[in-house]
């Protein structure tokens, strides 16, 4: 039979993330070239990260000033800041006695995280929780959330950031005790909690991780599918191979749930490379994990997210979002109206893939695992209060979290025969706010090492060490030629050996 689901998204936001919560202001987007529009290389201003973790105050944030504008002959008018609804009220959830003996202690509740302004006012945000849910579960069982992404929109400095919640993450749920969050929403909905599940997740999500969530979009897989089948599809780099069992034969597609047999499945290999998927293929990639782990395929979820607000920027689908409310509503449920997306839609239409922030959930940094019995396997935040600086960053504006000491033009080229390399690889860049160029075939395409040259030379303030991070690249490949007629500041030729699969916690394909 078709294994039940148990980690879809997506999502009101899915369309409409794309269309009107993932915004930004700044220049236009030049052509899709690959899986992501490659982002206009426009200045940005210096600002240092603030990574101090603030377990017990309201983090505080001082953003830097705006890079500023180029003179043209006609001046632009600047636009008039949308006026938005106010956000509803989120209170601390009551002080219940635990329902059952805990296998842990109950923690105390984590203080409400704000970033602050230069004039120490809280930052306008809008958190929307995008949920993922396994629908397939006997008749009046609560299901699971099993996708939780929090998307949060900064409607002062027009920027956004987005973190995935670890299903397995042991916390306290109001008015029951320690359980894992997944399953906080079937919980509320069970006992008739106040705004019923929606209510108890956000009162959950408040106490454990001190962030407000102001309204949710959920949908189950088939809703996923259909939103992907909507647009046509998405374009995908995939840049650490992925290996599971995938539902291949006649059964599968003949329209019928539960028609599958084992036999129908096999073992399925997605390769390093840009992949155009169809809703079954992007379905099995946000949910596979059997060479990978929970916290990667948050990662996977999100990439799909900006793969989803891509396309319908492409295809124009963002501005019918009015006109498509309706069929979005009839697969998503949501509390988001219309009148509160709306003002959101123009801002869409200039934003900087780069410029979208994403934040994950690492095993042994931001958690440890812990078996409440010995036998189950669950997550708890790690004790030096690395959850504590992730919320903390999540929260900040993008432009106060990143180190960009300079504005580097970053050319890669493929020198291997793999098709599409030097987009993986720029897709890569562009998640950590850079601004690459995929160029390409290189000059051959037998190269054994991944090779960087650096001709700015620059020995502070340079992306080098960053770049030979993040692309895995060896020591001796690094190679400093400084130019100062140079038309590019970093020149990338891919090798046989490309890895930007580091720090995933990815188990090779057998």
């Amino acid at each position: 039979m078709r294994r039940a689901v148990s980690s879809v998204l997506w999502i009101l936001v899915a369309a409409c993330l794309a269309g009107g919560l993932l915004w930004l202001a700044g220049g236009q987007v030049s052509a899709v070239q690959g899986p992501t529009p490659p982002p206009t290389n426009t200045p940005r201003a210096t600002a240092l990260p603030t990574n101090t973790p603030r377990p017990s105050a309201t983090p505080t944030v001082t953003p830097s000033p705006l890079p500023s504008p180029t003179p043209t002959s006609t001046a632009t008018p600047e636009p008039t800041k949308p006026t938005f609804l106010p956000t509803p009220t989120l209170y601390y959830p009551p002080d219940y006695e635990p329902k059952r003996e805990q296998p842990t202690a109950i923690p105390t509740p984590m203080p409400r995280f704000r970033s602050l302004d230069e004039n120490g006012q809280p930052y306008d945000l809008l958190n929307v929780l995008l949920i993922g849910h396994d629908g397939n579960v006997e008749p009046g069982q609560p299901f699971h959330t099993d996708t939780m992404i929090v998307v949060s929109i900064n409607r002062d400095t027009n920027t956004v950031s987005m973190i995935s919640l670890p299903r397995d993450l042991f916390v306290y749920i109001p008015n029951w005790g320690m359980a894992r969050l997944n399953l906080a929403w079937g919980y509320g909905e069970s006992i008739g909690w106040v705004d019923g599940g929606w209510g108890m997740m956000r009162q959950t999500i408040l106490y454990n991780f001190g962030i407000e969530t102001h309204y949710y979009a959920m949908v189950d897989f088939e809703g996923f599918e259909r939103i992907i089948e909507a647009i046509g599809g998405v374009t995908i780099a995939v840049d650490c191979p992925i290996q599971d069992l995938r539902c291949t034969g006649a059964a599968c597609t003949d329209g019928i749930p539960g028609n599958e047999t084992d036999a129908d499945y096999e073992l399925y290999t997605l390769p390093v490379g840009v992949h155009e998927m169809d809703a079954d293929l992007a379905l099995w990639y946000a949910r596979s994990r059997k060479n990978t782990i929970d916290f990667d395929r948050g990662r996977r979820q999100q990439q799909l997210l900006r793969a989803i607000w891509a396309k319908t920027k492409e295809t124009g689908q963002i501005t019918q979002l009015p006109q498509l409310y309706d069929q979005l509503t009839s697969v998503v449920q949501t509390n988001m109206p219309l009148s509160e997306i709306i003002p959101l839609i123009p801002l869409a239409l200039s934003i900087q893939p780069n410029d979208i922030e994403n934040h994950f959930f690492r095993k042994n940094i931001e958690t440890i695992a812990w078996s409440p019995d010995g036998v189950t396997n669950v997550q708890l935040p790690h004790p030096d209060g690395g959850m504590n600086r992730l919320i903390a960053n999540f929260l900040q504006p993008p432009t106060q979290n990143r180190l960009r000491l300079e504005n580097a033009r970053i050319a890669i080229y493929n020198g291997t025969t793999n098709p599409g390399w030097d987009m993986v690889a720029a897709d890569r860049l562009i998640w950590e706010g850079f601004a690459p160029t995929p160029m390409g075939t290189a000059d051959r395409t037998d190269y054994t090492d991944t090779i960087i040259t650096d001709y700015t030379g620059a020995s502070k303030g340079s992306s080098l060490n960053e770049l030979v991070s993040l692309l895995n690249i060896r020591p001796e490949n690094v190679r400093v030629q400084p130019d100062p007629n140079r038309t590019v500041d970093f020149e990338i030729v891919l090798g046989a050996n490309y890895n930007s699969c580091v720090e995933r916690q990815w188990v090779p394909p057998k």
